[in-house]
């Protein structure tokens, strides 16, 4: 499992995949959440303005990701 350490309280799903190294632009987290491929804590997320906080994991192409927050 991928950790992405955040300094804030949270981080909006479209920028930690984005961070994680996950996607390589934005418009590239948007199409695949909205395409149904990122999962969020086990269930399909369809809004990419999302807030992560601390604890949350989100699953890309396989790969789980774990917000570790401030």
């Amino acid at each position: 499992m991928n950790e992405i350490k955040i300094k804030d309280d949270f981080i909006k799903l479209e920028q930690a995949m984005k961070l994680s190294g996950a996607c390589s632009s934005g418009s590239e987290a948007k199409y695949a959440i909205q395409g149904g491929q990122v999962r969020l804590n086990g269930e399909i997320e369809l809004r990419r303005g999302k807030k992560l906080r601390d604890g949350d994991v989100f699953n890309f192409e396989g790969y789980d990701y774990k917000i570790i927050g401030a």
